[in-house]
């Protein structure tokens, strides 16, 4: 082999080598780039918290789609909760488990009978830095939802509640709420027919009981709150929601006089807007 065909090699090596160092050190630089935070030292230190939504009765998760397109828009990570509605005793261990899967803080949301849960749910829970009701129960130690519906006049939904028996694991017979065919104006006014049709054929029913076991934690005395309004609702008071919200001393309420119960549905931007408010409140 020649010496200058030698040296020729040596050299397209070493030239290769140094290429690959060059790649290397790029792509880590690329991906630290992409990594890090911008902005001042204070927004640096900000981490987004985990959107976490918990429906109520006569509902499925789906119920929050809106409200998530939204959300997600504004970058945010969205969890939805698929919630049992058996009652405190089962739900809030169960959304509890969900919350302790999730690292970093959380931003827990509820509508009507999930704000009940969440109250439980997270008591103790040290990454639930705020919590957001959407025309929600907001009830203190030893309440139960049926006092609390009760408390004001306005109420319409029982009426339109039908009884369904079903069987429980022991054996025993429980009875299951269903929202009516005749039952829009009571829970779901302000959208579409053709929506309430596909929401009530899809809803997931509550087990009666739900109205009668007492709240054991209220996670509101030591996690501060928000509070949306319904002006309209006829299933929970507007009354009972002011009054919930301002003895929980919620941060920020938001009105919405022409809202039905379902404001997350006929509503999503209101609703997303409160639960970024308070995204930011606590990042």
């Amino acid at each position: 082999m020649s010496t200058d065909l030698s040296r020729r090699r040596v050299l397209a090596a070493g030239a290769a080598l140094a290429g690959s160092a060059a790649l290397i050190a790029g792509s880590e630089g690329t991906a630290g780039a992409a990594t890090a935070p911008t902005g001042t030292g204070e927004e640096k230190s900000k981490v987004r918290p985990t959107i976490v939504l918990v429906h109520g009765g006569y509902a499925d998760s789906s119920c929050w789609n809106a409200t998530i397109q939204e959300l997600q828009d504004k970058g945010y990570t969205t969890v939805c909760g698929s919630n049992p509605l058996r009652g405190i005793p089962t739900d809030a261990p169960y959304i509890g488990s969900l919350l302790d899967s999730i690292s970093g803080p959380v931003v827990l949301v509820a509508h009507s009978m999930g704000g009940t849960v969440i109250t439980n749910a997270a008591a103790g829970k040290t990454n639930v830095k705020a919590l957001v009701y959407i025309a929600a129960f907001v009830p203190d130690v030893g309440e139960t939802q049926g006092e609390l519906i009760t408390k004001f006049p306005g109420s319409e939904v029982e009426p339109v509640s039908v009884p369904v028996p079903y069987t429980k694991a022991d054996g025993t017979t429980g009875t299951d709420l269903y929202l009516s065919k005749d039952g829009q104006a009571a829970f779901a006014a302000d959208i579409p027919t053709a929506d309430f049709r596909v929401l009530q054929a899809t809803q997931r029913p509550f087990d009666a009981d739900s109205f009668i076991f007492p709240t054991t934690a209220a996670a509101w005395k030591t996690i501060p709150s928000w509070g949306l309004v319904a002006g309209q609702d006829k299933a929970i008071p507007p009354a009972c929601e002011r009054w919930m919200y301002s003895r929980a001393n919620a941060r920020k309420v938001v009105e919405v006089p022409r809202s039905s119960h379902v404001a997350m549905i006929s509503h999503p931007k209101i609703v997303a807007d409160l639960i970024t408010d308070a995204a930011k409140a606590v990042s």
